[in-house]
């Protein structure tokens, strides 16, 4: 595989081909739970690309829980395939958890705004009060279904991705991996929230009924905040889970 200047439009970007075959290789069994990978350089010259787009692929399958991510280090495979070590990858992106379940995973995007960060911004994203960031009012679905409203801070260089995505966007986390802006890691807070008037309007629900809030702030594979989301689900539509092995994870189920 050579590495050439590609077509954002017309070409996949090289490390989700190399994440791709090493995602095929791990559910075939070439590497099985608890083996590690080829070192970063070995990877390198198989694929013939830079190390830099194979720590790129291997952050793609952190994201996804297949292995684990310390850069200078041999990666370890953390299980076979979702059903495995999925529920992190799960929890961090809405759109693969609900085609997890066999769902159709819904977006609206409701406004976009711009503005200077305020204190809890600035400190979830690291950047200095009033930076520039993009604030982002979005109605998520399940099959048509509204189940939750996602209120989100970006940064501007990536809101300003955001804002030019077409309004019905599935999943931003997908788009913006074809930019190059990776969600690794993630630090989830769970508690209740009283519905807000733009919750009532777009949930139909009660002005100042408890829904359920997930508070997440993400990270790209150098660390670097790139969202800081409050997302606010019905009440009986999800509950979340957390199971306790080598690898932690957490994860949403779809309540009846």
């Amino acid at each position: 595989m050579n590495e050439a200047p590609s077509d954002p439009v017309r070409r996949t970007p090289l490390y989700l081909k190399v994440a791709g075959d090493l995602r095929t290789a791990i559910a075939a069994g070439e590497y099985g739970s608890g083996a590690r990978l080829p070192a970063e350089d070995e990877l390198a010259r198989r694929y013939g690309v830079s190390r830099g787009t194979v720590r790129q692929a291997l952050a793609a399958l952190r994201t996804d829980g297949l292995v684990t991510s310390r850069r200078g280090t041999r990666r370890v495979v953390l299980g076979g395939g979702p059903g495995e070590a999925g529920g992190v990858a799960e929890l961090r992106s809405f759109t693969r958890w609900a085609r997890s379940l066999g769902r159709e995973p819904g977006g609206r995007t409701v406004a976009v705004e711009r503005g200077g960060a305020d204190a809890e911004e600035a400190e979830q994203l690291r950047i200095d009060a009033g930076a520039p960031v993009r604030r982002v009012l979005r109605l998520r679905t399940l099959s048509g279904t509204p189940v939750m409203v996602e209120r989100t801070t970006y940064p501007e260089a990536v809101g300003a991705l955001v804002a030019d995505m077409p309004r019905d966007t599935v999943s931003y986390s997908e788009q913006l991996a074809l930019h190059g802006v990776l969600f690794t890691d993630a630090h989830h807070t769970i508690d209740i929230a009283a519905a807000d008037a733009d919750d009532a309007e777009l949930l139909g629900c009660r002005a100042g009924e408890a829904l359920l809030r997930e508070r997440r702030r993400s990270t790209d594979p150098a660390g670097t905040p790139v969202e800081w989301s409050q997302d606010r689900y019905l009440p009986g539509t999800v509950a979340f889970t957390v199971h306790t092995t080598a690898a932690s994870a957490l994860g949403r189920l779809l309540t009846p």
